[in-house]
């Protein structure tokens, strides 16, 4: 039997939150727009456990199941920033640190085309 990851038994707590909202927010669009949960898992072809576990915010849960969810409820065009890199500030700040301080002799420039 494959060993649990510390992510399914004990998750960071930002992360443990995330799904549960994010788990809380599919419930409510699902009993908002009055679909069953074997409805709402037909309907994404996955079975009533899976969607009732996203639901849940179980941490072993398939992002394709919640993908698929949010896509059932209209909401996925909402996720297209998440881990946006343009919204990484850590990530541009390494990337930046990296480059060149300098650009290189520019005594001798011409700018004759």
């Amino acid at each position: 039997m494959p060993q649990k990851s510390f992510l399914t038994i004990d998750p960071p707590f930002a992360v443990e939150e995330a799904i549960l909202t994010l788990g809380m927010n599919l419930r409510t669009a699902r009993i908002r727009r009055n679909m069953s949960i074997v409805e709402a898992a037909e309907r994404i072809g996955a079975g009533v456990r899976a969607v009732r576990d996203a639901e849940h915010g179980k941490a072993t849960t398939a992002a394709a199941v919640y993908f698929a969810l949010m896509w059932l409820y209209d909401l996925l065009p909402s996720a297209g920033g998440l881990a946006d890199p343009d919204a990484d500030a850590e990530g541009k700040r390494l990337v930046a640190s990296r480059l060149p301080k300098r650009a290189g002799g520019g005594k001798n420039i011409d700018n004759d085309f």
